[in-house]
């Protein structure tokens, strides 16, 4: 059974940074696709950006490209979201997740695709 950890969530003021780290366990992490997503109080959650198993593509929504990264090392079984230049409006709960199974170059965009959750870091960015 696969387990994902995410950590550093906190309050940030707009401008600063933040980055998000998910730690994996069970299974084969070099299998999975990762994706990070997001949910703001009264909304649903929402796709931000996802990684190959290998990182040789990455994907992001287009209200974070420029400003945020995503990235993993395989070795430690971990992918990592780089915020920078927070804003208010990125205040959400955030969560990884996990795809088995997708090629390599696989980067995938909806909910409905990936298979194991977090329980998600709350980032709050003040103005």
């Amino acid at each position: 059974q696969v387990h994902l950890v995410e950590s550093g969530g906190e309050l940030v003021q707009a401008g600063g940074s933040l980055r998000l780290s998910c730690a994996v366990s069970g299974g084969i992490f070099t299998t999975y696709t990762m994706g990070w997503f997001r949910q703001a109080p009264g909304e649903e959650r929402e796709f931000v950006a996802a990684i190959s198993r290998y990182a040789t593509n990455a994907r992001y929504t287009d209200s974070v490209k420029g400003r945020w990264t995503i990235s993993r090392d395989n070795a430690k079984n971990t992918v990592y979201l780089q915020m920078n230049a927070l804003k208010p409006e990125d205040t959400a709960v955030y969560y990884c997740a996990a795809d088995y199974g997708r090629g390599f170059a696989y980067t995938g965009s909806e909910m409905n695709e990936y298979d194991a959750w977090g329980q998600g870091t709350q980032v709050t960015v003040s103005s």
